[in-house]
């Protein structure tokens, strides 16, 4: 792996990996104003993460077109 990163150079997909997780979260938490989960359970719980998440993700589609 570490010879896959050396030789990649700045077009290797595996360069994409140094890049932090966590603005998305930040960015979640700021400009979306989640905070806290409303509702209880594990299944609900997942839903309304894959709620925020796709809200996400259609904003920022929206903003590249």
């Amino acid at each position: 792996m570490r010879l896959k990163l050396k030789l990649g150079g700045h077009r290797s997909r595996y360069r994409l990996r140094k890049q932090p997780p966590e603005p998305v979260f930040g960015q979640i938490k700021q400009a979306r104003g989640f905070r806290q989960l409303l509702l209880c359970g594990l299944d609900k719980v997942q839903d309304e993460w894959s709620l925020v998440c796709i809200a996400q993700n259609i904003t920022k589609l929206w903003a590249v077109v």
